[in-house]
């Protein structure tokens, strides 16, 4: 499962649900007929457990300002949209389309190994996240608990090979220094 938004709350008293999205475009969630609401990212919220994901079909979806307004089949009234609260809003990877040459879907990226071109093995992907230039990758170094943020540019990331679970890049380790 790709975690592509969660629910923040219920909308009205017909069931309706409010949803906040974590994918590039806000409507990227308007394609998929299917949910998928869970939890497995052993949340240390308070009141907050992990749940087996629970398919869904949408009814009826639009976007409204910055979130989404969704009618699920089966959520009818406001306390049943209440139980859903929290939950992420998830969809099977292998349902997204083909992604373009040299376009990659960031939860493809985490867990690859990240090497500079020295040879040096600088940890694996943890997090991607946008910034108002470009996108940003969390490297994180497991021996020694150290994150860098490398730009995901083509003057950084060299090669990214999805099958071996490896990214290439241009990061001379004095560059941490």
């Amino acid at each position: 499962m790709v975690v592509m938004g969660r629910i923040v709350a219920p909308y009205g008293i017909f069931g309706w649900l409010k949803v906040q999205t974590s994918t590039e475009s806000i409507d990227s969630l308007l394609d998929y007929p299917d949910w998928w609401l869970g939890r497995d990212d052993n949340s240390s919220q308070p009141g907050i457990k992990n749940s087996p994901w629970q398919k869904y079909l949408v009814e009826t979806i639009k976007v409204h300002n910055d979130t989404l307004l969704v009618k699920l089949k089966g959520v009818n009234d406001r306390d049943a949209a209440l139980a859903l609260k929290s939950k992420h809003v998830a969809v099977p990877r292998e349902e997204f389309p083909e992604a373009e040459e040299g376009e990659y879907y960031w939860s493809d990226l985490i867990g690859l190994n990240v090497t500079n071109q020295q040879g040096v093995v600088l940890g694996l992907v943890s997090d991607v996240f946008e910034t108002g230039a470009n996108d940003v990758i969390v490297v994180k170094e497991l021996v020694l608990n150290k994150e860098r943020l490398l730009p995901f540019v083509e003057q950084t990331i060299l090669d990214v090979d999805l099958v071996q679970k490896t990214m290439l890049v241009e990061w001379p380790i004095e560059w941490d220094e």
